[in-house]
């Protein structure tokens, strides 16, 4: 994959649900994009890491101090692809109101795929035993929300390709 010459660009929040790709997806288009990146995980405070790895989803309040941080760090960073959750359209819209030209790249796939992605991992602190909440929380982009949608089903390349494509022709 090349890089792009440097321009004004909409900061990039990549979503979906856990094992879908969001942190590979985003390191490789912020590559393309020569953009500065980050993993929302990293945001997340020590107690919400706590309550995932004992194998309890986060609930709203767990998230909003989470998600204001998120919005920040790509209000902070131009041009910045980060990964995130995002899972909900509320979620979104905190992200939003803290960096209102912030786009979504959704990453999508089957609860096949993505299961099957997921027991595969080692080392990330999302037990699979969560992967049906983070299903049931999954709210899609609406039409209304400024983003694209990617099938996962492919390789990280023609995913990244697709994102490229699908955020080029959103400008």
């Amino acid at each position: 994959m090349t890089r792009s010459e440097p321009t004004a660009r909409r900061p990039v929040v990549v979503m979906g649900v856990s094992g879908c790709g969001k942190s590979t997806v985003a390191t490789e288009l912020a590559h393309a994009l020569d953009a500065p990146t980050a993993d929302a995980d990293a945001l997340h405070p020590a107690a919400n890491i706590a309550k995932m790895s004992s194998g309890h989803p986060l609930d709203d309040a767990d998230r909003a101090g989470w998600l204001i941080r998120v919005g920040d760090w790509l209000a902070t960073h131009p041009g910045g692809v980060i990964a995130c959750s995002a899972l909900r359209r509320r979620y979104r819209d905190v992200i939003r109101s803290r960096c209102p030209t912030v786009v979504f790249v959704y990453l999508q796939g089957s609860r096949e795929v993505i299961t099957a992605r997921q027991a595969a991992r080692t080392g990330h602190f999302m037990p699979t035993s969560l992967m049906n909440s983070q299903f049931d929380t999954l709210e899609p982009l609406a039409p209304d929300e400024p983003g694209i949608t990617v099938d996962v089903d492919a390789s990280i390349d023609d995913v990244v390709a697709n994102a490229l494509t699908g955020l080029r022709n959103l400008r």
